[in-house]
């Protein structure tokens, strides 16, 4: 939720156009992060079995 409210704050306090991409890195490492932690879980459900 940090990532989408800093890309709109951005957005309506006029940022330069270059943090558009810092934006979209945030929000891609969030992305990431969050899959690599669901394959942990996934792994972790597995092992239990």
């Amino acid at each position: 939720m940090l990532d989408f409210d800093f890309i709109e704050e951005g957005a309506e306090k006029g940022a330069p156009k270059y943090m558009e991409w810092y934006g979209a890195f945030g929000l891609l490492v969030t992305l990431i992060w969050l899959y690599l932690e669901i394959l942990r879980l996934l792994a972790k459900l597995n092992s239990r079995k």
